[in-house]
């Protein structure tokens, strides 16, 4: 509301709700914070798990940070920014998500102090940018390097990555496994190598153990042959790819058929049959002997295909029709005209195999021998679902390891790094800036603190070790929540890429400036027709609960003789 000569003037619609200055600015902050909040018992190797019901009653049993947040579905619009930073961070390096979400809470929270002793937020949003592109090139100092063929360096990413999940268990397959399919999406483009998981192959089944999982040197298909005549077996396989259906061919244009006795009827199948029998001779003329098809596959045909010893697959995915094009070196073809023997791809075996509660298809003995798919097992649906999780983290960070060449030791030890260096870097500035950069390099430590207290561990005895460490033996140096002591994790093998330690501050910094930029929230109400069906515009119309002449009577509900005079059967 505005005043002019002392009338007040509407601005804004009546209901609107409207935050400004510094209460705006805590609420953003204490929203943002409650996120970061809900995630950061997660944290680490002995971090908890959170259960989430959603709606539906479904159940998620995790400690993956985007996960948690994107199932939190979240209201508040600040609070929503640090759900973006999440998600963010995953789109990008796809692990470090908790890292982001934390941060960015105790950036905001550090930035809060420096408010109450009067720093303005655009002095706190400049030192934060400045701290964070020091802290960019500290770490690329601090980082080693690393290619495709370090592979013990690779499979110890993949073992930090799913820390505190059930694929880390010791003796695990897993992080092995997963190595083995990022190399199996290798390309190399202008001398630069680049991973393509769109290629990787992972289908999962409740039953057995988790041990159980199995790398399989082909593809794996989640499909089972289109009629119980069929071979479930076919050796030597000359394989089909087809991007259409193998069935009779519709007419182009609208047409409509009178049939007025049964011999046109009979001659109308006879002449039906013929057309798919001549479709269904095109594959056989072809040396095929397994069929996938994208599209359908008319029940003629199919028994047509399983009489002619015949393997096929229908409604295939367009991703796994690349796929096994990929692996057998076949050709996806859209038309059985110009289908040929030089189109068809090969392997060793095609199998179909019951596997848990459903069948799947397994196509192995490739011509593209490097090609390999992954099987998941766990004993529920939970455990399941939790070491895909686990897997998407680890192929993650080892296919941007991959991509970057350089690894950072884990347990904290960046972050201690980090701390002592800004520290020293703020030292040497000057005016107000100094204070946020001071700031910045204290909010690094939430990471160590929050690993030592997820472990049960002092994080005050934890931070004085681990800086005595760095100052005085290497920086490195991080913390062992099992034994509960700082040794040096780059000999332990936990390892983490450059890329996510880096992306983690990028998305904290950003998120955590806009928030403190923000001071002013303006919450529009939404029209009552909207919700109630009221025509737009009725719901906000002054003086329709009190209206002179009317009695007064909030609502019109209560005027004076309009419900005892009514005629029986009106109400």
């Amino acid at each position: 509301m505005a005043g002019l000569g002392g009338v007040p003037i509407l601005i804004l619609r009546e209901g609107t709700r409207r935050e400004r200055g510094r209460e705006a600015i805590e609420n953003n902050i204490m929203a943002a914070r409650a996120v970061a909040n809900a995630v950061r018992t997660t944290l680490g190797p002995r971090g908890m798990d959170k259960l989430m019901v959603d709606s539906l009653g479904d159940i998620t049993i995790t400690n993956d940070g985007v996960t948690i947040l994107k199932e939190m579905d979240v209201q508040h619009p600040a609070a929503k920014m640090v759900v973006e930073a999440a998600k963010t961070q995953d789109d990008e390096v796809g692990d470090g998500t908790t890292t982001a979400a934390v941060l960015t809470g105790e950036l905001l929270k550090k930035a809060e102090d420096l408010m109450s002793r009067g720093v303005h937020q655009t002095v706190i949003a400049a030192g934060y940018s400045e701290a964070a592109d020091r802290a960019v090139k500290i770490l690329e100092d601090m980082a080693q390097e690393v290619t495709e063929n370090d592979r013990d360096l690779l499979e110890k990413v993949a073992v930090t990555a799913m820390t505190g999940k059930l694929a880390e268990a010791p003796g695990s397959k897993i992080p092995a496994y997963t190595v083995d399919l990022i190399l199996s999406c290798l390309e190399r483009q202008n001398g630069k190598v680049t991973v393509d998981l769109d290629k990787a192959v992972v289908e999962k089944r409740v039953g057995e153990s988790t041990d159980e999982s199995e790398l399989i040197k082909g593809v794996i298909i989640d499909k089972d042959r289109v009629h119980q005549n069929m071979p479930t077996r076919i050796e030597k396989a000359k394989i089909a790819l087809l991007g259409v259906a193998i069935e009779r061919k519709d007419p182009e244009n609208k047409a409509e058929i009178s049939i007025t006795s049964g011999d046109q009827f009979r001659l109308f199948m006879e002449h039906e049959k013929k057309e798919i029998a001549e479709v269904v001779d095109k594959v056989v003329r072809s040396g095929a002997n397994v069929v996938f098809s994208q599209k359908g596959i008319d029940d003629l045909a199919q028994h047509l295909l399983a009489k002619a010893g015949i393997m096929a697959f229908r409604r295939i995915r367009k991703s796994d029709l690349e796929k096994l094009a990929s692996a057998t070196g076949g050709n996806v073809v859209t038309s059985l005209d110009v289908l040929t023997p030089e189109d068809l791809g090969s392997a060793d075996l095609v199998e179909e195999k019951e596997v848990g509660s459903g069948k799947l298809t397994f196509v192995t003995g490739c011509k593209n021998p490097g090609f390999v798919s992954l099987l998941l097992r766990g004993g529920t649906q939970q455990v399941v679902d939790g070491l895909e999780r686990a897997l998407d983290d680890a192929m993650h960070a080892v296919a941007t390891a991959v991509e970057s060449q350089k690894l950072v030791a884990g347990g904290g030890a960046p972050e201690t790094e980090l701390f002592l260096r800004l520290k020293a870097f703020a030292a040497s500035l000057k005016g107000r800036e100094q204070l946020a950069v001071e700031k910045f390099a204290e909010a690094m430590e939430i990471i160590p603190k929050t690993l030592a207290e997820n472990s049960g561990l002092s994080p005050i005895d934890m931070m004085a070790a681990l800086k005595s460490s760095h100052e005085n033996q290497g920086k490195t140096f991080g913390l062992d929540v099992n034994a509960g002591k700082v040794v040096d994790m780059w000999e332990m093998g936990v390892l983490e890429p450059l890329r996510v330690k880096t992306q983690a501050i990028r998305c904290a910094t950003d998120a955590a400036t806009l928030i403190l930029r923000i001071d002013d929230v303006v919450s529009a109400k939404k029209k009552e027709g909207q919700e109630g069906g009221m025509p737009p515009g009725m719901g906000g119309m002054p003086g329709m609960g009190g209206m002179p002449g009317m009695g007064g009577m909030p609502g019109m509900g209560g005027m004076p003789g309009m419900m005892g005079g009514m005629p029986p059967g009106m109400m």
